[in-house]
Protein backbone atom coordinates (compact mmCIF):
# COMPACT_ATOMS: atom_id res chain seq x y z
CA UNK A 1 0.00 0.00 0.00
CA UNK A 2 1.28 3.49 -0.81
CA UNK A 3 1.06 5.74 2.27
CA UNK A 4 2.16 9.27 3.20
CA UNK A 5 2.72 10.27 6.83
CA UNK A 6 2.18 13.99 7.37
CA UNK A 7 4.03 15.25 10.42
CA UNK A 8 7.01 13.32 11.68
CA UNK A 9 7.31 13.76 15.40
CA UNK A 10 7.57 10.72 17.64
CA UNK A 11 4.23 9.14 16.65
CA UNK A 12 4.66 9.90 12.96
CA UNK A 13 8.08 8.24 12.96
CA UNK A 14 6.65 5.19 14.73
CA UNK A 15 4.15 4.78 11.90
CA UNK A 16 6.81 5.25 9.22
CA UNK A 17 8.94 2.54 10.80
CA UNK A 18 6.07 0.14 11.48
CA UNK A 19 4.56 0.42 8.00
CA UNK A 20 7.90 0.06 6.24
CA UNK A 21 8.56 -3.12 8.23
CA UNK A 22 5.38 -4.50 6.65
CA UNK A 23 6.73 -3.65 3.18
CA UNK A 24 4.33 -0.77 2.53
CA UNK A 25 5.60 2.06 0.32
CA UNK A 26 5.84 4.91 2.83
CA UNK A 27 7.05 8.47 2.63
CA UNK A 28 7.18 11.39 5.05
CA UNK A 29 5.74 14.81 4.36
CA UNK A 30 7.68 17.53 6.16
CA UNK A 31 7.69 21.30 6.43
CA UNK A 32 9.14 23.22 3.51
CA UNK A 33 11.81 23.56 2.27
CA UNK A 34 11.71 19.76 1.96
CA UNK A 35 14.64 17.38 1.90
CA UNK A 36 14.45 14.53 -0.60
CA UNK A 37 14.84 12.06 2.26
CA UNK A 38 15.45 11.87 5.97
CA UNK A 39 16.51 9.29 8.56
CA UNK A 40 14.30 7.80 11.25
CA UNK A 41 16.05 6.47 14.36
CA UNK A 42 13.99 4.71 17.06
CA UNK A 43 15.22 3.07 20.25
CA UNK A 44 13.34 0.07 21.65
CA UNK A 45 11.18 -0.34 18.55
CA UNK A 46 9.69 -3.84 18.69
CA UNK A 47 12.63 -4.90 20.91
CA UNK A 48 15.31 -3.55 18.58
CA UNK A 49 16.92 -0.35 17.35
CA UNK A 50 15.45 0.91 14.09
CA UNK A 51 17.28 3.17 11.65
CA UNK A 52 16.22 3.79 8.07
CA UNK A 53 16.20 6.51 5.44
CA UNK A 54 12.81 7.49 4.02
CA UNK A 55 11.59 9.30 0.94
CA UNK A 56 10.19 12.75 1.79
CA UNK A 57 7.90 15.26 0.07
CA UNK A 58 7.60 13.40 -3.20
CA UNK A 59 4.54 14.83 -4.95
CA UNK A 60 4.04 11.81 -7.22
CA UNK A 61 4.02 9.50 -4.21
CA UNK A 62 1.53 11.86 -2.51
CA UNK A 63 -0.78 11.88 -5.55
CA UNK A 64 -0.71 8.07 -5.67
CA UNK A 65 -1.12 7.57 -1.90
CA UNK A 66 -3.91 5.29 -0.75
CA UNK A 67 -3.82 6.66 2.80
CA UNK A 68 -2.66 9.92 4.41
CA UNK A 69 -1.86 9.60 8.12
CA UNK A 70 -1.78 12.98 9.88
CA UNK A 71 0.38 13.15 13.02
CA UNK A 72 0.63 16.92 13.47
CA UNK A 73 -0.22 19.12 16.42
CA UNK A 74 -3.93 19.93 16.30
CA UNK A 75 -3.40 23.62 15.48
CA UNK A 76 -1.25 22.67 12.46
CA UNK A 77 -3.82 20.30 10.95
CA UNK A 78 -6.34 22.58 9.15
CA UNK A 79 -3.80 24.62 7.18
CA UNK A 80 -1.66 21.59 6.35
CA UNK A 81 -4.54 19.49 5.03
CA UNK A 82 -6.17 22.39 3.18
CA UNK A 83 -2.84 22.97 1.40
CA UNK A 84 -2.22 19.29 0.56
CA UNK A 85 -5.75 18.22 -0.35
CA UNK A 86 -5.58 19.39 -4.01
CA UNK A 87 -2.51 17.15 -4.50
CA UNK A 88 -4.26 14.04 -3.16
CA UNK A 89 -6.42 11.55 -4.99
CA UNK A 90 -10.04 12.32 -3.98
CA UNK A 91 -10.37 8.66 -2.95
CA UNK A 92 -7.43 8.79 -0.51
CA UNK A 93 -8.68 8.50 3.10
CA UNK A 94 -7.22 10.99 5.58
CA UNK A 95 -6.63 9.61 9.09
CA UNK A 96 -6.26 12.26 11.81
CA UNK A 97 -4.12 11.19 14.79
CA UNK A 98 -3.76 14.16 17.10
CA UNK A 99 -4.74 15.39 20.54
CA UNK A 100 -7.89 17.44 20.90
CA UNK A 101 -11.03 17.83 18.80
CA UNK A 102 -12.49 20.35 16.39
CA UNK A 103 -9.96 20.35 13.56
CA UNK A 104 -12.45 18.88 11.09
CA UNK A 105 -14.67 21.94 11.55
CA UNK A 106 -11.85 24.05 10.04
CA UNK A 107 -11.22 21.95 6.94
CA UNK A 108 -12.33 23.18 3.56
CA UNK A 109 -14.92 20.95 1.82
CA UNK A 110 -13.09 17.75 0.84
CA UNK A 111 -13.99 14.84 -1.44
CA UNK A 112 -11.72 12.65 0.69
CA UNK A 113 -13.12 10.49 3.48
CA UNK A 114 -11.81 11.75 6.85
CA UNK A 115 -11.24 9.31 9.71
CA UNK A 116 -10.40 10.09 13.32
CA UNK A 117 -8.05 8.16 15.55
CA UNK A 118 -7.04 8.03 19.19
CA UNK A 119 -3.78 6.42 20.28
CA UNK A 120 -2.23 5.61 23.64
CA UNK A 121 1.29 4.73 22.45
CA UNK A 122 3.93 6.27 24.68
CA UNK A 123 6.74 7.86 22.68
CA UNK A 124 8.90 10.97 22.79
CA UNK A 125 11.71 12.43 20.72
CA UNK A 126 15.01 13.78 21.97
CA UNK A 127 17.93 14.97 19.81
CA UNK A 128 16.33 13.39 16.76
CA UNK A 129 15.98 9.96 18.37
CA UNK A 130 12.53 8.51 19.14
CA UNK A 131 12.07 6.51 22.33
CA UNK A 132 9.10 4.13 22.22
CA UNK A 133 8.38 3.82 25.93
CA UNK A 134 5.15 1.86 25.96
CA UNK A 135 2.87 -0.06 23.63
CA UNK A 136 -0.62 1.32 23.26
CA UNK A 137 -3.95 0.93 21.53
CA UNK A 138 -5.06 2.95 18.51
CA UNK A 139 -8.77 3.22 17.80
CA UNK A 140 -9.97 4.59 14.48
CA UNK A 141 -13.38 5.27 12.99
CA UNK A 142 -15.51 7.74 11.08
CA UNK A 143 -19.00 9.19 11.12
CA UNK A 144 -19.38 9.20 7.34
CA UNK A 145 -21.97 6.91 5.65
CA UNK A 146 -20.86 3.51 4.35
CA UNK A 147 -17.90 3.55 6.71
CA UNK A 148 -17.59 -0.25 6.85
CA UNK A 149 -15.41 -0.25 3.73
CA UNK A 150 -12.71 1.51 5.75
CA UNK A 151 -12.52 -1.24 8.40
CA UNK A 152 -9.80 -2.91 6.34
CA UNK A 153 -7.52 0.01 7.24
CA UNK A 154 -7.69 -1.01 10.89
CA UNK A 155 -6.43 -4.49 9.96
CA UNK A 156 -3.62 -3.08 7.82
CA UNK A 157 -2.50 -0.69 10.56
CA UNK A 158 -2.88 -3.37 13.25
CA UNK A 159 -0.47 -5.65 11.40
CA UNK A 160 2.08 -2.82 11.44
CA UNK A 161 1.72 -1.30 14.93
CA UNK A 162 -0.68 -3.24 17.15
CA UNK A 163 -3.17 -2.90 18.63
CA UNK A 164 -5.44 -1.06 16.17
CA UNK A 165 -9.20 -1.36 16.62
CA UNK A 166 -12.08 -0.14 14.48
CA UNK A 167 -14.60 1.86 16.55
CA UNK A 168 -18.22 2.40 15.59
CA UNK A 169 -18.38 5.35 17.98
CA UNK A 170 -15.11 7.20 17.54
CA UNK A 171 -16.76 10.45 18.70
CA UNK A 172 -17.31 9.02 22.19
CA UNK A 173 -13.78 7.55 22.26
CA UNK A 174 -12.34 10.91 21.21
CA UNK A 175 -14.37 12.64 23.92
CA UNK A 176 -12.94 10.33 26.58
CA UNK A 177 -9.38 11.13 25.55
CA UNK A 178 -10.26 14.83 25.35
CA UNK A 179 -11.64 14.66 28.91
CA UNK A 180 -8.37 13.24 30.21
CA UNK A 181 -6.38 15.83 28.27
CA UNK A 182 -8.55 18.66 29.64
CA UNK A 183 -7.54 17.66 33.16
CA UNK A 184 -3.99 16.29 32.90
CA UNK A 185 -2.40 18.62 30.34
CA UNK A 186 -3.21 22.05 31.80
CA UNK A 187 -2.89 20.95 35.44
CA UNK A 188 0.62 19.60 34.90
CA UNK A 189 1.48 23.06 33.55
CA UNK A 190 -0.22 24.80 36.48
CA UNK A 191 1.67 22.71 39.05
CA UNK A 192 4.75 22.13 36.83
CA UNK A 193 4.76 18.42 37.59
CA UNK A 194 4.76 15.05 35.90
CA UNK A 195 1.39 13.36 35.54
CA UNK A 196 1.79 11.51 38.83
CA UNK A 197 2.17 14.81 40.68
CA UNK A 198 -1.56 15.39 40.16
CA UNK A 199 -2.24 12.75 42.81
CA UNK A 200 -1.45 15.57 45.27
CA UNK A 201 -4.14 17.79 43.70
CA UNK A 202 -7.16 15.49 43.60
CA UNK A 203 -9.62 18.23 44.63
CA UNK A 204 -8.64 20.24 41.54
CA UNK A 205 -8.82 17.14 39.35
CA UNK A 206 -12.34 16.44 40.58
CA UNK A 207 -13.54 20.01 40.05
CA UNK A 208 -12.40 19.99 36.42
CA UNK A 209 -13.90 16.53 35.91
CA UNK A 210 -17.26 17.75 37.23
CA UNK A 211 -17.43 20.47 34.58
CA UNK A 212 -16.19 18.21 31.77
CA UNK A 213 -18.83 15.65 32.70
CA UNK A 214 -21.59 18.26 32.37
CA UNK A 215 -20.59 18.95 28.77
CA UNK A 216 -20.15 15.27 27.88
CA UNK A 217 -23.63 14.54 29.22
CA UNK A 218 -25.16 17.29 27.07
CA UNK A 219 -23.19 15.99 24.07
CA UNK A 220 -24.75 12.55 24.50
CA UNK A 221 -21.70 10.75 25.90
CA UNK A 222 -22.93 8.07 28.29
CA UNK A 223 -20.62 7.99 31.30
CA UNK A 224 -21.24 8.66 34.98
CA UNK A 225 -19.40 11.41 36.83
CA UNK A 226 -17.63 8.90 39.08
CA UNK A 227 -16.66 6.68 36.13
CA UNK A 228 -15.08 9.70 34.44
CA UNK A 229 -13.13 10.58 37.58
CA UNK A 230 -11.97 6.95 37.93
CA UNK A 231 -10.93 6.90 34.26
CA UNK A 232 -8.86 10.07 34.59
CA UNK A 233 -7.28 8.91 37.85
CA UNK A 234 -6.31 5.59 36.26
CA UNK A 235 -4.55 7.41 33.42
CA UNK A 236 -2.73 9.66 35.92
CA UNK A 237 -1.47 6.59 37.78
CA UNK A 238 -0.56 4.60 34.66
CA UNK A 239 1.37 7.54 33.17
CA UNK A 240 2.73 8.87 36.46
CA UNK A 241 6.29 9.28 35.13
CA UNK A 242 5.20 11.01 31.92
CA UNK A 243 5.52 14.72 31.30
CA UNK A 244 2.40 15.85 29.43
CA UNK A 245 2.75 17.21 25.90
CA UNK A 246 1.38 20.58 27.02
CA UNK A 247 3.95 20.85 29.82
CA UNK A 248 6.69 20.01 27.31
CA UNK A 249 5.36 22.64 24.90
CA UNK A 250 5.26 25.34 27.58
CA UNK A 251 8.76 24.47 28.79
CA UNK A 252 10.04 24.67 25.21
CA UNK A 253 8.07 27.89 24.58
CA UNK A 254 6.01 26.31 21.78
CA UNK A 255 2.36 26.83 20.93
CA UNK A 256 0.18 24.36 22.83
CA UNK A 257 -2.96 22.48 21.74
CA UNK A 258 -5.09 24.18 24.40
CA UNK A 259 -7.49 25.65 21.79
CA UNK A 260 -8.37 22.14 20.61
CA UNK A 261 -8.53 20.64 24.10
CA UNK A 262 -10.04 22.98 26.69
CA UNK A 263 -10.96 25.39 23.90
CA UNK A 264 -13.12 22.72 22.24
CA UNK A 265 -14.70 21.91 25.62
CA UNK A 266 -15.62 25.57 26.17
CA UNK A 267 -17.13 25.85 22.67
CA UNK A 268 -19.35 22.85 23.32
CA UNK A 269 -20.28 24.31 26.72
CA UNK A 270 -21.40 27.58 25.11
CA UNK A 271 -23.56 25.67 22.62
CA UNK A 272 -25.31 23.98 25.55
CA UNK A 273 -25.57 27.17 27.61
CA UNK A 274 -23.16 25.93 30.29
CA UNK A 275 -20.68 28.01 32.27
CA UNK A 276 -17.42 26.27 33.18
CA UNK A 277 -15.70 28.43 35.77
CA UNK A 278 -12.71 26.19 36.55
CA UNK A 279 -11.95 25.21 32.95
CA UNK A 280 -12.30 28.81 31.76
CA UNK A 281 -9.84 29.92 34.43
CA UNK A 282 -7.23 27.31 33.50
CA UNK A 283 -7.71 27.95 29.75
CA UNK A 284 -6.91 31.63 30.32
CA UNK A 285 -3.90 30.66 32.44
CA UNK A 286 -2.40 28.57 29.62
CA UNK A 287 -3.08 31.30 27.05
CA UNK A 288 -1.29 33.84 29.28
CA UNK A 289 1.71 31.50 29.51
CA UNK A 290 1.82 31.28 25.71
CA UNK A 291 1.48 35.04 25.33
CA UNK A 292 4.41 35.67 27.68
CA UNK A 293 6.95 33.95 25.45
CA UNK A 294 5.25 34.90 22.18
CA UNK A 295 5.54 38.56 23.26
CA UNK A 296 9.16 38.02 24.26
CA UNK A 297 9.92 36.30 20.93
CA UNK A 298 8.42 39.16 18.87
CA UNK A 299 10.26 41.72 21.01
CA UNK A 300 13.60 39.94 20.43
CA UNK A 301 12.91 39.73 16.68
CA UNK A 302 12.32 43.46 16.50
CA UNK A 303 15.46 44.12 18.55
CA UNK A 304 17.58 42.18 16.02
CA UNK A 305 16.34 44.24 13.06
Amino acid sequence: MKITVLGCGAIGKLWLAALSEQQHQVQAWLKLPPPSSFVVHINHFQNKTFEQQFLANNERHLAESELLIVCLKAWQVPDAINDLAPKLSPDCPILLLHNGMGTQDELLPLPNPVLSGVTTHGAYQENGIVYHKSQGITQIGTAIPESDKFRVLANILHNALPDVIWSNDIYAISWLKLAANCIINPLTVLYDCRNGGLLHHIVKVRSLCDEVHQVMKHDGIQISRQSLIDYVMDIIKQTSENSSSMRQDIRSQRRTEIDYITGFLLKRARIHGLILTENTRIYRYIKRKEEEYEHLSSHLSRARQ
